[in-house]
């Protein structure tokens, strides 16, 4: 039995989005970070709301950070004016965290995931692959298509019945001056139809009319808000905890790209169809509590998973995970995309 249902829906956002917006900030800082003291511990989140923006944690590091230059200067590369206010409150991390991490134990409690399956050459589902081609589509009309009256914030989404991309909806932020009919004709013409899906499928553009206001003049965001964005979609099991804004110490983020890792490599040898991973451990304990996984008929495959090394230091080490490399996994999934260590097959 799959872990897919038959007919499911999935969503992606662009860059512009708030909590996209949010998250790039804080890996942006994390990197930042990395480049001077590959040894960092970083847990920094924001906060954003019209003309205010927050970033707040804690970090221990060598590295001098100027954070509202950060936060400013990326805002701004996504294409939003700056902020009129940052506020800045990053302090030092609790040293009673440190104890047990200092010794090679895992940052904190957890349980995490990670998924593949051969059903696309991303090892993803075809429906995760499709929204997220559908948002970065719409940032490369916006940023290099000359397509002059799209603005950041958009999202798209698809819904899949066995296998095939039966529906698609894009909601994109556009300029006052930019009528309805252009805007359809050019989402349906330029994003939509060069995906290469059936002739037949539903696209709705923009269902309520108008999406002038955006970002954070329409919206706040948060780092860690668009979890199932970041992974698989929503019917892959989730751990809760983010991502963005946290060091590789942090088993959140450096266990699920481990399991990623595995379940892709076990789905790429040939050892199943698709392949769903789980790992648990205790806050300052190295040796996880618990590693298992299991195929796309629920066959305890959990052997295979355990041949890989889980402890948190052997992670980082194996994955490269101090190096400054998180900013571009902060929109359009931490997964599928060429050029992490994670999405390396090793076979």
């Amino acid at each position: 039995m799959s872990h897919i249902p038959n007919l499911y829906s999935v969503e992606s956002v662009t860059s512009g989005h708030p909590d996209k917006v949010c998250d790039q900030v804080s890996d942006a800082v994390l990197d930042a970070c990395l480049r001077q003291d590959p040894r960092s511990r970083v847990a920094v989140e924001c906060f954003g709301a019209a003309g205010l923006f927050v970033v707040g944690g804690e970090v221990t590091t060598g590295a001098v950070v100027d954070y509202e230059a950060i936060a400013r200067a990326t805002i701004k590369a996504i294409g939003y004016d700056e902020p009129a206010r940052v506020i800045v409150s990053v302090v030092s991390q609790s040293p009673d965290i440190a104890m047990g991490v200092d010794t090679g134990g895992a940052g904190d409690q957890g349980i995490m995931y990670g998924y593949a399956t051969n059903e696309t050459p991303e090892f993803l589902q075809r429906g995760v692959v499709a929204a997220h081609a559908l948002t970065r589509g719409l940032e490369a009309l916006r940023r290099d298509g000359g397509v002059l009256w799209l603005r950041p914030d958009g999202k798209g989404q698809v819904t899949v019945e066995n296998g095939e991309v039966r529906t698609v909806l894009v909601s994109t932020q556009h300029a006052a001056d930019a009528g309805q009919d252009e805007i359809r004709r050019t989402i349906v013409d330029r994003l939509v139809r060069p995906l290469g899906l059936r002739s037949d499928i539903e696209i709705l553009v923009n269902p309520t009319g108008s999406f002038v206001r955006g970002g954070f003049d329409a919206d706040t965001g948060l780092t860690g808000r668009k979890i199932m964005v970041d992974t698989y979609g929503g019917f892959i099991p989730h751990g809760g905890g983010a991502f963005s804004g946290k060091d590789a110490t942090k088993v959140d983020r450096s266990a699920a790209y481990m399991s990623r890792f595995v379940a892709k490599n076990i789905v790429a040898r040939g050892d199943a169809k698709e392949c769903l991973v789980s790992v648990a451990y205790a806050i300052g304990r190295a040796e996880p509590l618990m590693v298992s996984a299991r195929n796309e008929d629920g066959r305890d495959i959990s052997e295979l998973a355990r041949a890989f090394d889980f402890r948190p230091a052997a992670i980082i080490e194996r994955l490269r995970l101090r190096e400054p490399v998180f900013q571009g996994t902060a929109s359009y999934g931490h997964f599928g995309k060429p050029g992490f260590s994670w999405e390396e097959v090793v076979v």
